[in-house]
């Protein structure tokens, strides 16, 4: 089972602090670490988070929060092996063609270690802060994630759209990655499954346990079905909160999972030490 950690930069004040944890990660042979997006967090906000009972989510808006991929360049910059993914960003009020640019660059600069992890977004004050219309991102993302695999391709782009009029151009440098950055689609609402099955390299599943994830798995399943996919061509990347050891390991690869990720809040107060006791326990054992 690959191992993940997120979020690496959240809670981060200095470069020092942010690498050094990364090359400690790395050192402990830790396949991958993480990022969360939000541009902005509303002191309050209306808007439902999704994923948990009090549809609020951790954090508050005082809360360092760097850049996804700001961060996880000058973490390619100072590591060698470790995979570095987005957990997720949020597509839907992004420029697409600017995070193609962005995400290639990145690519090319981790020697092909970079996962793109995108969602159609939630929060619906941010949107607006960004200046983007918050109705319809579901198709909005769709769209851009066809667009931006052309931007990727090294081809004459040609796409127009609801959304976009691209024409006439390239854009290079090429990622590193055959068929471009892999897309990792997060969430488990709404039309996910199905997207992840047309337009997924793989999926971010938003649980802790191997008991959530097991019922997300038939609608997967039948989506994939449905769109004429592999499913096992769908690499499952799952959150755990880090309970129950190796038997808990276990139970996700049993279902499928290629890989876990564990948020650094569930490795107590001392994340270096936990990271430490994570390792040693699963990692080392594996």
């Amino acid at each position: 089972m690959k191992l993940g950690l997120i979020p690496i930069n959240i809670g981060m004040n200095s470069l020092e602090q942010l690498v050094g944890l990364a090359q400690y990660a790395e050192s402990l042979g830790f396949e991958s670490l993480w990022t969360f997006e939000h541009v902005m967090v509303p002191v309050e906000y209306e808007s439902r988070y999704p994923y948990s009972k009090d549809g609020k989510m951790g954090g508050g808006s005082d809360n360092p929060f760097l850049d996804p991929l700001i961060a996880l360049t000058a973490v390619a910059a100072h590591t060698k092996t470790v995979r570095l993914g987005t957990g997720v960003n949020i597509l839907s009020q992004a420029n697409p063609l600017l995070l193609a640019k962005q995400a290639a660059s990145l690519d090319v600069l981790s020697g092909g270690r970079f996962m793109l992890g995108a969602g159609i977004g939630w929060l619906k004050e941010e949107f607006e802060a960004m200046g983007v219309p918050y109705e319809r991102r579901g198709a909005r993302y769709d769209d851009y994630v066809t667009a931006m695999r052309k931007v990727w391709s090294g081809e004459v782009v040609e796409h127009q759209s609801e959304f976009l009029n691209w024409s006439g151009f390239q854009s290079y440098p090429l990622p590193i990655q055959e068929g471009g950055v892999p897309i990792i689609i997060g969430g488990s609402k709404g039309k996910a499954f199905e997207r992840i099955a047309k337009l997924g390299d793989g999926w971010f599943a938003p649980t802790n346990d191997a008991e959530g994830l097991a019922p997300m798995l038939d609608p997967l399943k039948a989506a994939c079905e449905e769109a004429g996919r592999d499913y096992n061509s769908v690499e499952i990347t799952s959150m755990w909160t880090n309970k129950g050891g190796l038997e808990a390991v276990k139970a996700f690869e049993d279902l499928g999972v290629s890989r876990l990720i564990v948020p650094l809040f569930a490795l107590g107060r001392d994340p270096v030490e936990g990271i430490g006791k994570l390792a040693e326990e699963i990692i080392a054992k594996q």
